[in-house]
């Protein structure tokens, strides 16, 4: 590769090499090719030789050029700002204002500003580089800070951010346990097919009275109105908002006893059957609620509640609920999303998206409306937990990116990659890698943006939250990346010191403690990063492993300390299916894995079965009124009390958060999502719990397993 062009990829961000997860470490050279597209994405054309010494000098220049880039991020620990101005200013001519950003109230602090030494001459201008240091205390927060350099303004935003990110007392002191749950999975006799904020709350007191301290929820953001059966919760089409499906129709003001008779058999049918029918749940949830959108029996108390939000929520609210009332009436006519409209319709500011707005008030509010009730439920719930004092609570999760075909996206095409997509690295499973579409954000565009989308997508899911989880949260620090006319990708890097001392200081404004989810592949020190940062890690019990030849599992007392430790995910079996080795067949039948990849599958879970028995026995686990009759180590049947077994076992762990997935304990043997299947190929995001929420007091399975972990946990 040409010397000019891997400088030039090294300082804006393009891996032109990367190495894999595996054992061995594969080194993967990245197609010239495929680095100069993402050089010419990221605002830098290199398609040439020409094009490459422009765009090195013009990055090289363009700190100089302006004295502050959009945000300055400053952590406490180095109360310090660096700035650059046309050498001709002296101290002299030097002078800074600080104001509280929301307030616009003068902050009085005291400062020195000095050069560093550095100096740079661009044409016939010269420049210097300067340090402003604060000698006092700068309050966590976000500031307006204005330099004055002679006759000259200049204006940043300063984020002061904290060493670490919040830290919960509760947490803190370890031993605390709670659910791993799917929502959309919850049967219970009283919802409409799929688990909603009713079933949550009910959840909750259940936690409440078995002392359980944290609910683990999928992410709640929208998906298609149009296309239900799209289900994956981390391909939504706004991480701003909520999944309108799960509403309680019946508690939703407005609704009156006399829908129902002509709904309950639809109802009944909605809920039959092992796997969630989308189309149908979402179709009559939608029916009823216009209907009750229409009949404007609401209270002038509520109305005037859903006048506040909008006046709350604003244009991201409005346009929105805009894009989903175009999306209604363009998927009519027009296939391929909203990236196939016609041009006038792709501007959200343009005359056209006025105009349908003017003239389609009511479709719109509509979807507002659906906004409004989902989060009043929600925020119902999160009163319902505190009350209840679940000591952590609601434990969110926060998708690494959003649908292509999304509002967020077609709302702020700014600020995201415009030619490619968010995928996965070639691996063991995978050797390809995996192209997912997802719209990431545009590095230099979010530093532009003052890191404005960046936050609010933060700030909306710490809503109602005691804890985030960050899927993928090596996405702070780079994200694999294909373009969308190419199946070969590689890593883009973000503005990692940045990103992170951003999700520290919300995390503080918000009291919501950080979960980062880091199953892949892993850049070395990383994880010592996020523990630096009081970042609590992911782990599940297959991965927990001595990397040697044995692969033997590690005992509770070798877990990390700073995590939330888990049997699996939803991306991987549960545990009766992975005993059996369902999960293997079930690879084999799509044709993932080959017959001889299946065989040496099959070995490998054999040994795996005996490690996981030996771990086991060794620490004593088994339920004493279930002693192990056998060792099954090929599978032909189930080691009773097994679950128990694991559960006490991660119940020992010296990890701070036990999280216990409903799957395992009723014994599921399907898998809730194969990763690289779409829905026509494998129901992913639809299979149902196979108990009823008002049963799981009375199971024995939930009793015993429950009771494991909590014996544990209170040692």
């Amino acid at each position: 590769m040409d010397a000019k062009l891997q400088k030039l990829a090294e300082q804006i961000g393009v891996a032109t090499s990367f190495s894999d997860s595996g054992a061995q470490k594969k080194v993967y050279h990245v197609n010239e090719d495929v680095v100069r597209f993402f050089c010419g994405e990221l605002g830098f054309p290199a398609r040439n030789e020409e094009e490459v010494e422009k765009s090195l000098k013009a990055f090289e220049d363009k700190f100089w050029k302006q004295p502050f880039e959009n945000m300055v991020v400053m952590r406490q620990d180095k109360p310090e700002v660096l700035f650059a101005l046309p050498a001709r200013y002296t101290a002299d001519d030097i002078s800074v204002d600080l104001y509280e950003k929301e307030r616009q109230k003068p902050v009085t602090l005291s400062y020195f500003c000095q050069p560093t030494g550095a100096e740079k001459t661009i044409g016939s201008r010269a420049y210097r580089q300067w340090r402003l240091v604060w000698q006092n205390d700068v309050k966590l927060g976000y500031y307006e800070l204005v330099l004055h350099a002679g006759a000259e303004t200049f204006r940043t935003v300063l984020a002061s951010v904290p060493l670490q990110c919040y830290s919960d007392a509760d947490v803190e002191s370890g031993k605390l346990w709670g659910f791993s749950l799917q929502l959309y999975s919850l049967r219970s006799r009283r919802n409409w097919g799929v688990g909603d904020f009713t079933d949550l709350m009910n959840f909750a007191k259940l936690c409440a009275r078995y002392g359980a301290d944290v609910i683990g929820l999928n992410p709640l953001n929208p998906l298609f109105h149009d296309f239900p059966e799209n289900a994956s919760p981390y391909n939504s089409v706004s991480r701003l908002f909520l999944n309108p499906i799960y509403i309680d129709v019946e508690k939703t003001p407005g609704f009156t006893v006399g829908l129902l008779p002509n709904l309950r058999t639809q109802i009944e049918e909605a809920k039959k059957g092992e796997y969630i029918n989308y189309t149908k749940v979402y179709t009559l949830k939608m029916k009823a609620l216009h209907q009750i959108f229409e009949s404007q029996k609401r209270d002038v108390a509520y109305e005037k509640a859903f006048k506040n939000f909008q006046k709350e929520k604003g244009w991201d609210l409005h346009i929105f609920a805009t894009y989903q009332a175009l999306y209604h009436e363009q998927c009519q006519h027009v296939w391929g999303g909203c990236r196939a409209w016609q041009a006038e319709l792709q501007n959200p500011h343009g005359l056209a998206i006025e105009n349908f707005r003017k003239s389609h008030p009511r479709e719109i509010e509509f979807f507002e409306f659906l906004q409004f009730e989902a989060d009043r439920q929600f925020q119902e719930v999160q009163k319902a937990v505190q009350k209840l004092g679940l000591k952590v609570g609601l434990y969110r999760d926060l998708p690494v990116g959003v649908c292509k075909d999304s509002a967020e996206y077609w709302c702020d095409k700014g600020a995201f990659m415009q030619k490619s997509g968010a995928g996965a690295p070639p691996d063991a499973f995978f050797q390809n890698g995996q192209k997912w579409c997802l719209g990431a954000f545009q590095p230099f565009a979010l530093k532009q943006r003052a890191y404005e989308p960046f936050l609010k997508v933060l700030r909306a899911n710490m809503r109602c939250a005691g804890a985030l989880r960050i899927d993928h949260v090596m996405g702070l620090m780079r994200l694999f990346m294909i373009p969308d006319h190419h199946n070969e990708g590689t890593y883009i890097s973000y503005p990692f010191e940045d990103m992170l001392g951003l999700v520290a200081l919300e995390s503080h404004l918000h009291k919501c403690v950080i979960v980062g989810e880091s199953i892949g592949n892993v850049p070395e020190g990383f994880m010592d990063k996020l523990h630096l940062s009081k970042i609590y890690s992911i782990s599940v019990l297959w991965s927990e492993r001595w990397h040697n030849e044995s692969a033997l599992f590690k005992m509770p007392c070798d877990y990390t300390e700073d995590a939330f430790v888990s049997v699996g995910t939803h991306d991987m079996a549960p545990l009766k299916m992975w005993w059996f080795g369902y999960d293997i067949e079930l690879r084999h039948q799509l044709k993932m894995i080959d017959e001889k990849e299946r065989i040496g599958a099959y070995k490998l879970r054999e040994a795996d079965r005996q490690k996981l028995l030996d771990a086991m026995d060794y620490n004593r686990v088994w339920p004493e009124d279930k002693p192990r009759q056998g060792n099954y180590l090929y599978g032909e049947a189930y080691p009773e009390g097994l679950e128990e077994a694991v559960h006490r076992f991660l119940g020992a762990a010296c990890s701070r958060v036990v999280m216990l997935q409903p799957e395992d304990i009723f014994q599921v043997q399907k898998q809730q999502n194969l990763p690289g299947t779409d829905c026509d190929v494998y129901p992913n995001w639809r299979l149902r719990l196979p108990v009823d929420l008002e049963d799981y007091e009375t199971s024995s399975a939930f009793q015993r397993n429950v009771a494991a972990v909590k014996r544990e946990r209170s040692k």
